[in-house]
């Protein structure tokens, strides 16, 4: 009778066992679409600031750091996208074209990637006389004092390009818009003068407390949602299994034999591995398997179509002539 009583009371924690591995299983999260941000055009917009600014890159780096505190897509990060402009010597004038577009996110290895345009980035003001004041202020008479009614406005579109076929998988809209009244002169409202410097941080509460900084903010924080509605559209990259050989070593990097040929993205992680021994058929002397070991990983930091550079970590030496493979 106690061995029934046992095994009744054990039962439940066998099924529970057993069920444990699947559901494990189907807890696994699919990896993120890779996807990369590039400058916005804006060559529509009336300039209205002085100097360089460059409000194409600046509104993308807001959507950038957007998307990465979502979390849906896994962002390549600016100074990687930067090095890749600056090797294909691409310019302002064609990062909105799409083949061009494409170009890029092959060889950072991404799903996708999103341009876009800046149609509206400025203000619209509105001045009302309310009257004269009358009397004295050190020396002035108000003589008539001004109402501003400020209106800034951002507006913007993006395209989502496949990276394969640069088809425009999908687009996308937004608007911000933020409003503000002062009396006389320049005020909490303002356009023109207050911006110029070329080193303007879009990200920064200094810029973020102004019209023209809360409408931009509300403008991508809209676009960044619809963008990652649009999640589903986006391919999912087949897995590519890579295996070469360290063709190089200098300290920490090294130069692999493969390349974006044989699947070899930047930011790819491998194995690095070498062969400790071979197993030999006694009758015939022919290798029938080699054993290997992992002593480190290779970090790609650059890559063209037949080989990579890379930074490497791991507890061994590595050395030409050492395996590398995917993970």
């Amino acid at each position: 009778m106690k061995r029934s009583v046992i095994l009744l009371w054990a039962l439940p924690f066998v099924v529970l066992g057993s069920a444990w591995p699947a559901a494990a299983q189907q807890a696994a999260p699919a990896p993120k679409k890779r996807v990369a941000v590039l400058s916005f055009d804006f060559g529509t917009v009336s300039r209205w600031w002085s100097g360089d600014w460059d409000v194409g890159k600046g509104i993308s780096d807001v959507l950038v750091t957007g998307l990465v505190k979502d979390g849906t897509y896994s962002v390549i990060e600016r100074k990687m996208l930067d090095e890749v402009l600056k090797e294909q010597d691409l310019g302002n004038s064609n990062r909105v074209d799409a083949g061009t577009a494409a170009k890029v996110g092959k060889i950072l290895g991404v799903n996708a990637i999103i341009v876009g345009s800046i149609t509206q980035f400025g203000f619209d003001d509105k001045k009302l006389r309310i009257g004269a004041a009358g009397g004295v202020l050190g020396g002035f008479g108000l003589g008539g004092l001004t109402k501003k009614k400020s209106k800034a406005i951002v507006a913007v579109d993006a395209r989502i390009i496949d990276t394969t076929t640069a088809e425009i998988l999908a687009v996308a809209s937004a608007t911000g818009e933020s409003r503000r009244d002062s009396f006389g002169g320049f005020g909490a409202g303002g356009a023109g003068g207050a911006f110029g410097a070329a080193g303007i941080d879009m990200s920064s509460s200094n810029f973020q407390n102004t019209i023209i900084g809360e409408a931009t903010r509300k403008c991508v924080e809209s676009l960044c949602a619809e963008l990652v509605k649009q999640e589903a559209r986006l391919p999912a990259a087949p897995k590519v299994q890579v295996a070469g050989r360290v063709a190089d070593v200098d300290k920490d990097t090294l130069i692999l034999n493969v390349g974006k040929s044989q699947g070899v993205k930047v930011g790819d992680v491998l194995d690095v591995e070498r062969v400790v021994r071979e197993v030999k058929d006694p009758d015939t002397g022919k290798v029938l398997r080699e054993v290997t070991e992992v002593i480190g990983t290779v970090t790609i930091t650059q890559v063209d179509e037949q080989s990579a550079v890379g930074t490497y970590k791991g507890t061994g030496v590595p050395k030409v002539g050492d395996r590398v493979k995917s993970k």
